[in-house]
């Protein structure tokens, strides 16, 4: 069963990004090579800033909508609380 993860991508223009995916690595190879989503096929390329591992896709689903509604600022400190 493949593992799906929620994840946080920073733009070009430093805008952030959320999405969910079950292949993480293919899914950022995709937003880079203007093959994403819209929004960041404009702001490529990307870096994944921010990730965390669910167990389905409703989970995954739920999660990314959770963290969409964050502000930026509350984005900003997910990312900061992943890099210690």
């Amino acid at each position: 069963m493949p593992s799906w993860h929620v994840y946080m991508v920073r733009c070009a223009d430093d805008s952030l990004y959320t999405g969910c995916t079950n292949d993480l690595a293919r899914r950022v190879a995709a937003h880079n090579a203007g093959k994403g989503a819209r929004y960041t096929r404009s702001r490529g390329p990307v870096q994944v800033v921010w990730s965390v591992r669910v167990k389905d896709r409703s989970a995954a689903l739920s999660r990314e909508a959770r963290v969409k509604q964050l502000s930026r600022a509350e984005k900003l400190v997910l990312v900061a609380k992943r890099r210690k």
